[in-house]
């Protein structure tokens, strides 16, 4: 079911960088953070290359950004991923893609992001070639502890720790030991006790059935959806079948790839996904974890892939859809990018229950230019958030040329 309200072009919404791009496996990229200020803190990378960290005031609605390193890279797996302790003091974590180094800066007076210090370097990867991307930072607050996962040197998840007391990294840990393939993940935490994970077996461009997984990080160990133990921490790495099987590629005899994860209120695990029933076909899915089962439905078509390819030539990465993500603070709300009328526009979806029915507004519509990668800002429990987007012309993830779009969203998104 559509609601039918009046949306905007995408070129008329209000940009927040007339130069921006992201990939969709280093998160947060927004965070709200409401202390002295009240602003949403974005992270992303230019056409150049440049990192970059920039502000919405929600009281002025100003907008500022500076730069945090020029030229790290020009590709939009290099964005970076942002962590806000409760000191406000913020940390911002980029590599460049398979890059040597995973760099991390950190707030010298809280809320500034003027002040970021000297820059330093996790100490350690696990070994091989493909170096570090894809930082995602997670803080449990009854483990006084920092977790930050990465795609490492051997191709997988990895991830390693840092304790408040001890002030050092811990050893790297591979998180999922692929079958030859490299597991693809997006994180959620309830940020106190718990970190879920969903994953797939590897790049839906490599495997030829690729599935949903997931499980949870919660006292040492790993776990699945029900509470039943996986292993110990201490003897990862995990096979992807060891977790629960959210959606069996080989099953539907088709691939997918992850999109978002989140927690709801009672504690339990969402997970959007896209299901490629060919090349061309995309479809957006949604799965909840009800208490004793997964419960998986089918949203919607999004059409092809979004990068606009070159005549002639064979496109690269067809499988990249123009992306959903969940708000974490209620992901019975959906925010999407589909083909419509052969352009990608946004739109949101909200269920009431778990994903069987849908309500859908339009955000964009009649758009010049594709709208993709949204990102709901993670909103600090205030009412409204803070929705961006790309926006511009894409040919592949080394040459692009799109604005950051944003609109304030309120109630139920």
């Amino acid at each position: 079911m559509k609601k039918e309200l009046i949306a905007m072009r995408g070129e008329q919404h209000a940009n927040f960088t007339e130069d921006g791009a992201w990939c969709f496996f280093a998160d947060p990229r927004a965070v709200r953070y409401v202390g002295g200020q009240d602003r949403t803190y974005v992270g992303w990378l230019t056409q150049q290359g440049h990192v970059m960290i920039g502000t919405y005031d929600h009281r002025d609605e100003s907008v500022n950004s500076v730069m945090i390193k020029p030229s790290l890279q020009k590709d939009d797996h290099a964005n970076p991923s942002l962590y806000f302790p409760e000191d406000g003091r913020a940390v911002i974590y980029y590599s460049a893609h398979n890059g040597k180094t995973m760099y991390y800066r950190q707030m010298e007076t809280a809320e500034d992001i003027t002040s970021f210090g000297t820059e330093q370097d996790l100490p350690e990867n696990t070994s091989g070639m493909h170096g570090y991307t894809y930082p995602n930072p997670i803080y449990l607050r009854q483990e006084h502890q920092q977790y930050l996962f990465w795609r490492g040197g051997n191709f997988k998840p990895n991830f390693s720790c840092l304790h408040d007391k001890e002030g050092t990294w811990s050893e790297p840990q591979t998180l999922i030991m692929g079958e030859g393939a490299r597991p693809y993940v997006k994180y959620a935490s309830n940020s106190e006790d718990t970190i879920w994970f969903a994953f797939t077996d590897g790049h839906p461009n490599i495997e030829p059935n690729n599935s949903i997984y997931c499980a949870c990080i919660q006292d040492g160990s790993i776990s699945h959806a029900d509470g039943s133990a996986i292993k110990l921490l201490s003897d990862l790495p995990m096979l992807p079948r060891e977790a629960d099987v959210v959606f069996d590629g080989t099953l539907h005899d088709t691939k997918a790839w992850i999109w978002d994860i989140a927690v709801d209120e009672g504690g339990r695990p969402v997970i959007v996904y896209a299901v490629f029933h060919t090349n061309t076909d995309h479809r957006y899915w949604y799965s909840y974890w009800n208490g004793h089962a997964w419960e998986n439905h089918e949203m919607t078509a999004s059409g092809s892939w979004f990068p606009q390819t070159v005549q002639g030539a064979v496109e690269r990465e067809p499988f990249y859809s123009g992306g959903l993500i969940l708000d974490h603070a209620d992901p019975a709300n959906v925010y999407l990018s589909r083909s419509v009328n052969g352009v990608f526009e946004i739109e949101h979806w909200h269920t009431t229950d778990h994903g069987k029915t849908w309500v859908s507004t339009a955000v964009t519509s009649g758009s010049s230019h594709n709208n993709v990668r949204p990102v709901l800002a993670r909103n600090n429990r205030q009412e409204d958030a803070l929705l961006l987007w790309m926006h511009g012309d894409y040919v592949h993830f080394t040459n692009y040329e799109t604005a950051l779009k944003m609109k304030l969203v309120t109630g139920n998104r």
